[in-house]
């Protein structure tokens, strides 16, 4: 019986090591995409010792990307080696020299373990992109997006690696938020989801699983909350301002939904709210907003055009 027993557990311990051998620890990371998010995803991916490469179309973008990391590293910096500054000048130095840029997507997705998309929420361009760059990364290469309102299963379908394929949605800014949302489609590996978690932890953010669902965990909560603050305004139950100060008071929230509306930009919750609302039509919390609506059609997108809800100088 204890010899029964002995190789059990030896069986068992051969099998757990041959999975953990066969999960993939990535290395090296291709991110596509250098605006907020994807020079925020590059940065925290080469500061904690990944071979980045971080790919837009034009090299003036990649500029200003660079340009923007190399100011959050100095702010990152000054608070992580207050007290010694040589160490932060050779921390802001190591992840610098992680990091590339190209311009050319297809040339160096060959040598990648995992892709991670992060430009405009447009379901065709998503998609042709990842079918363009699934012919020529590795068999062994992951997809990932960081889509916070497409369904990640609809994306993987334009490959043929859906099994190597899922969510990754991290917050902005992300060298300072430290969620990330990884999302399993119910056809994505459990070696590609585990790789996934695994590189989350990598880069010092604590991850959260969730189905393929719309909105994921935060968005499905944080967008039906503001569109309700908007009918609430709508209907004119209460002004703008004294919403944001009841649930900046009332409920401790470090802004109001009005503001945070105006901080993540209209259009973008524009553009969430419509796609969920032609999935589920019927669903109350889905439903547009004429004034919402209204602000998007007059260009007044919120604090990056300088007007939404609120004006701004």
């Amino acid at each position: 019986m204890a010899f029964a027993t002995r190789r059990f557990v030896r069986a068992a311990s051969a099998a757990a090591a041959t999975a953990a051998a066969k999960k993939l620890i990535v290395k090296h990371v291709t991110v596509i995409g250098g605006g907020l998010m994807g020079a925020g995803i590059a940065q925290v991916a080469a500061a904690t010792g990944h071979t980045v490469v971080l790919v837009d179309q034009s090299d003036e973008i990649l500029k200003k990307s660079t340009k923007g990391i190399e100011e959050s590293l100095k702010r990152v910096a000054k608070k992580k080696f207050a007290d010694k500054p040589e160490a932060g000048a050779e921390f802001i130095e190591k992840t610098l020299k992680n990091l590339t840029t190209s311009t050319d997507a297809v040339a160096v997705v060959h040598s990648t373990d995992l892709v991670i998309e992060a430009i405009v929420e447009n379901q065709e361009i998503k998609n042709e992109l990842f079918k363009r760059l699934d012919k020529f990364a590795p068999e062994h290469t992951i997809f990932a997006s960081n889509t916070s309102s497409l369904q990640i299963t609809q994306l993987a379908n334009s490959t043929t690696r859906q099994d190597r394929f899922g969510g990754l949605h991290f917050f902005n800014p992300v060298p300072m938020m430290k969620l990330v949302e990884v999302i399993k489609t119910p056809m994505t590996s459990q070696k590609t989801f585990e790789s996934l978690v695994d590189f989350s932890k990598a880069v010092g953010k604590s991850p959260v699983s969730c189905k393929d669902t719309p909105g994921f965990i935060v968005n499905r909560l944080l967008v039906p909350y503001m569109m309700e603050a908007v009918r609430l305004f709508e209907r004119g139950d209460a002004s703008k301002e004294d919403i944001d100060v009841a649930m900046k008071l009332g409920a401790g929230y470090p802004m109001g939904p009005f503001e945070l509306l105006d901080y993540v930009g209209l259009d973008t919750s524009k553009y969430i709210i419509d796609g969920w609302h032609s999935l589920e039509p019927n669903n109350p919390l889905f439903a547009p907003s004429p004034l919402l609506n209204k602000l998007v059609e007059e260009k007044k997108l919120g604090k990056k055009t300088g007007e939404g809800f609120y004006k701004y100088k």
